[in-house]
């Protein structure tokens, strides 16, 4: 009982799964081959009016059937040639396209070497100027300071001439005091 019933579901499996996909077209291969069918059928005699022998049908099915195999197997060599020209002409225009990107890579790989070149010097020319900008800076520092300190010194200067001129004036006035006192202690 177990069987028949495995069977039944089988059986409704493979009716569904035969209904559930769509028809298909037959390939161009099986259309050669009825249309070769029904030539032959229709070029063959009616057995029933020719009087043909039994060895006569057994050499003319023999000679179908080498001609059948030797259709199979040119069709067959066929595609493998097909496919071997069609993977030969896959492989060189990979190649090819290879090529084409390699030397594209290799274009792109100089125009990068050559905008790193160009951002370097790009970056030591602001490097410099921005040491040039700093050494101005710098020499502008010390110039203001030099120019402090020489205002500075001028400034002392002045004090100095003024110093030296009061203390002339005090020796002066130190010497005639004492020529003073001279005369008057006489």
């Amino acid at each position: 009982m177990s069987s028949l019933y495995t069977r039944s579901k089988e059986y409704t499996r493979s009716r569904k799964a035969q209904s559930d996909s769509p028809p298909s077209s037959p390939s161009p291969i099986a259309k050669t081959l009825r249309h070769e069918r029904l030539s032959r059928l229709e070029a063959a005699p009616n057995p029933s009016t020719s009087e043909s022998s039994y060895s006569d049908r057994a050499s003319a099915r023999s000679s179908a059937y080498s001609r059948r195999e030797s259709r199979l197997a040119a069709l067959s060599s066929r595609a493998d040639d097909e496919s071997n020209r069609d993977y030969k002409k896959l492989y060189e225009s990979a190649l090819s396209e290879n090529q084409k990107l390699k030397s594209k890579l290799q274009e792109a790989q100089l125009e990068l070497a050559d905008i790193k070149a160009k951002l370097e010097k790009a970056t030591q020319k602001q490097e410099k100027t921005s040491d040039r900008s700093s050494m101005l800076e710098m020499e502008k520092r010390e110039k203001r300071a030099l120019e402090r300190k020489l205002s500075e010194m001028e400034e002392e200067m002045k004090i100095l001439t003024e110093l030296k001129s009061d203390n002339q004036r005090l020796k002066d006035e130190n010497g005639a005091l004492i020529r003073v006192i001279s005369k008057l202690s006489k």
